[in-house]
């Protein structure tokens, strides 16, 4: 594998090198582990997602020579056909792409925008009252332009090896012959979710004999095999132009809060790329998208952390959990106050990010837990209004290697499962504009940074991430779904693998926990002997995780090869580039 020193990387190291240097004693990191805990996948190209089928689907085009990029457009076209409930072909994606020859990581953004009439008023109701949040979800106002498609096309023609038409063959086979529904898709089809109850969402999952599918059953979607065959004929115009855009427009506009989306608001998204956000992280460099992804959040809590001895204190003992849900209450607390799309609002990342403010966060953590903590005050922060963003789960994500060493980590997402409930051409519409505060600003008139506007992003949590060493070379890349507690997930399999030296399968396994405001939440049956109580000695008590839960998927080397983790509370697999088909 050749490696150029490309200006980024070389900013990387001499960025690393210099924190390294200053970095404490008792925060020095280990190296990752030379014998996993776990039994890993070995090999030298890997597909970890969600879904068995979307693996093999991600494999098939590995096999064939395809490209990391190739294999996720192939993933994807399948996610969205065998968990529809977290992601598809209308809804949105954040990518981080690691390429092996040049070192370069890069940041795609294919995150849904708002109609260009939309304004901050656009979930109040008539006494100028945020509508109720199932209300709004299920309203046509939900949906935002769908970008996940036009943002992998854009990185297909970088990083692409096959014909952009090829890569959907195995889903729009699996489409128009079927295929065999999921425990876990079974599930969601039962849920109490709204969406699951929506006319559009139970004349799909509802057989001739006026029964719902289960698990086991073949599940076949003529439409959505369609609507793959003009997007691998006519890239991602067959679904922002023409015939399906117009369905789209049509099926927005249905109902009493309908949307202001137009035709034109389809034919103008573009998606995003530039370079990461890439910093260090003890002898690593730990790279995300920038806002409006979770990514900044991320590498904060890291950063955070860095000023901590947490690496001295492992999954067994309760104060390493404890340094974790400190620094985790003081990362979202800033996140929920500065956080937008920087199109539209001034987002202080480089203040947040800061060594010295950094510094001074991780002071505030004391020897117990006390009240929440409130927003510092960065550099180039202004004044803000309190967030008042709900942000439910309905996400995947995966991670490809493939045999050049290239790399792709990507969350995609519909937002709540089923996205709104409403469907066109097979698939589900997103509706990722619940995602903005439906508040857009104070009593005194402070504005909210993820207030609604015209053309803007809404502000996301999904942090899709890769991880260098010092030299440049790759280390790791995960990721995970879960709404807002994405922030906390990836935080956790993070110091789980560069911390705690675990393998990636154990550390997608670690309980989770997710400290917020004056919330604690986790999986307090999971934690080692003596850790909740621990905890309880330090002031943090919990009440039990709910909603849609973590889906942590990461592939990292070690010294055998490549090892990949996929989290034990979904249907997800890691499989490497010989695993025989399923």
């Amino acid at each position: 594998m050749r490696r150029l020193a490309s200006p980024l990387r070389q900013l990387s190291i001499l960025v690393l090198a210099a924190a390294t240097a200053c970095a404490p004693l008792s925060a020095s990191p280990p190296e990752a582990p030379a014998t996993p805990r776990a039994s890993p996948v070995q090999g030298q190209a890997m597909v970890a997602a969600a879904n068995p089928l979307a693996v093999e689907a991600g494999l098939d085009v590995l096999r064939r020579g395809g490209s990391a990029v190739d294999a996720a457009v192939a993933v994807q076209a399948v996610l969205g056909l065998v968990e529809p409930q977290s992601s598809g072909l209308g809804g949105g994606a954040f990518m981080v792409h690691y390429d092996a020859e040049t070192g370069k990581v890069t940041a795609y953004d294919g995150r849904e925008t708002a109609p260009a009439a939309a304004t901050p008023a656009l979930f109040l109701d008539a006494d100028g009252e945020p509508l109720p949040f199932f209300t709004a979800l299920l309203s046509g106002r939900s949906t935002g332009v769908p970008g996940a498609v036009a943002m992998l096309h854009m990185a297909q023609k970088d990083h692409g090896r096959l014909a952009w038409p090829s890569l959907f063959e195995g889903a729009e086979r699996l489409a128009s012959q079927g295929f065999v529904v999921s425990p876990r898709l079974e599930g969601m089809i039962d849920s109490r979710a709204p969406q699951a109850a929506q006319p559009d969402a139970l004349a799909y999952f509802t057989k001739p004999d006026g029964t719902k599918y289960r698990a086991g059953d073949v599940l076949k979607n003529p439409a959505y095999a369609a609507t793959l065959r003009k997007i691998a004929a006519e890239g991602p115009d067959a679904l922002l132009e023409g015939e399906i855009a117009r369905a789209i427009v049509a099926r927005v506009h249905e109902g009493e809060l309908a949307s202001a989306m137009t035709l034109e608001d389809l034919a103008s998204y573009e998606p995003k790329k530039g370079e990461a956000l890439c910093r260090p992280y003890r002898v690593y460099i730990v790279c995300a998208p920038p806002a409006p992804s979770g990514g900044p959040a991320v590498l904060q809590g890291l950063g955070i952390l860095e000023n901590t001895p947490i690496a001295n204190h492992g999954p067994a003992d309760p104060q390493g959990w404890y340094l974790f849900s400190q620094a985790s209450r003081l990362m979202y607390a800033d996140r929920d106050r500065y956080m937008g799309d920087p199109d539209f609002v001034d987002v202080p990342t480089e203040g947040l990010l800061a060594k010295d403010y950094l510094a001074q966060r991780a002071a505030l953590i004391g020897p117990a837990a006390g009240p929440p903590p409130q927003p510092g005050a960065p550099e180039g922060a202004g004044v803000r209004a309190p967030d008042n963003t709900k942000e439910p789960g309905g996400t995947s994500h995966f991670v490809v290697v493939d045999a050049e060493g290239n790399v792709v980590s990507m969350t995609t997402t519909v937002e709540s499962l089923f996205g709104s409930g409403r469907m066109v051409g097979g698939f589900f519409l997103n509706n990722q504009l619940t995602d903005f505060s439906f508040a857009p600003e104070t009593s005194d008139g402070a504005p909210a940074a993820n207030a609604v506007a015209g053309g803007k992003r809404p502000r996301s949590s999904m942090a899709p991430l890769i991880v260098l060493n010092q030299k440049g070379e790759f280390v790791a890349a995960l990721g995970s779904p879960g709404g807002s507690s994405i922030l906390a997930y990836n935080l956790k399999a993070l110091v789980g693998v560069l911390d705690w030296r675990l393998s990636m399968q154990d550390a997608v396994a670690l309980p989770n926990l997710i400290a917020r405001g004056a919330s604690y939440m986790a999986e307090t049956d999971k934690f080692a002997p003596g850790v909740v109580e621990g905890l309880a000695e330090r002031g943090v008590t919990f009440t039990a995780v709910g909603g849609e839960g973590s889906g942590l998927h990461g592939v990292m080397v070690t010294p055998q090869g490549l090892s990949g983790g996929a989290d034990p509370r979904r249907e997800g697999v890691a499989r490497d580039l010989q695993a025989a088909a399923p």
